[in-house]
C-alpha cells in the first residue's frame, strides 16, 4: 500500500518503473569458477542467460534417452552445420564428463609457489561437462553447448 492506496498507477511523467512496477532483469552469471585451461571468461560473450542450467538439463535428459539421434534433433543440435568461419562440420558424437573437485590452490605470496589445500567434504563440488565432438575435415573439435548453438545448420 502506498498512501492508503494499493493499485498500478504513475506518479508524474517519466517516472518509469516504480514501486508498482517490475522491470525484468537479465539473469546474469557474474564467475564461472571452472573455466577450460586458456579461456578467459567475457560477460559480453554470453548470448543466453541461464546456459548453465540448459546444458544441465540437457546432460540429464541426453543420458536417459532411449533414442540419442532423436534427442538430438529435438534440442536441435545439428547432425551436419557450418561455423563462423565456413567449415563444413559433422557430428560425430555428445561427451558428458562427471567432475569432482577435491582441493584448491592458492599462489603464494611474491608468486614463488602454490599451497594445496583439500577440500572438506562440504565444500566438495560436483558438477558434468558437455561436449560436442565435430569433424571439420580435418580434425575433431571438441565444441560446447554454446558453440553449437552458434553454428548454421546444413
Amino acid at each position: 500500500m502506498h498512501r492508503g492506496h494499493d493499485h498500478d498507477h504513475h506518479h508524474g511523467e517519466g517516472a518509469g518503473s516504480g514501486h508498482n512496477h517490475v522491470t525484468p532483469l537479465r539473469a546474469v552469471q557474474w564467475q564461472t569458477p571452472h573455466l577450460p585451461d586458456g579461456h578467459h571468461d567475457h560477460p559480453e560473450q554470453h548470448g543466453e542467460a541461464d546456459l548453465d542450467l540448459v546444458e544441465m538439463a540437457f546432460v540429464e535428459g541426453f543420458a536417459s534417452a532411449k533414442d540419442p539421434a532423436s534427442f538430438l534433433r529435438l534440442a536441435r543440435i545439428p547432425f551436419q552445420a557450418t561455423d563462423a568461419q565456413g567449415r563444413k562440420l559433422v557430428l560425430l558424437r555428445a561427451e558428458t564428463e562427471a567432475v569432482t573437485d577435491v582441493g584448491t590452490l592458492a599462489p603464494q605470496l611474491g608468486g614463488g609457489g602454490f599451497r594445496y589445500d583439500p577440500l572438506p567434504a562440504r565444500m566438495v563440488t560436483h558438477r558434468r561437462r558437455l561436449r560436442f565432438i565435430y569433424f571439420d575435415g580435418a580434425a575433431a573439435q571438441a565444441l560446447t553447448l554454446g558453440e553449437v548453438r552458434a553454428l548454421t545448420e546444413g
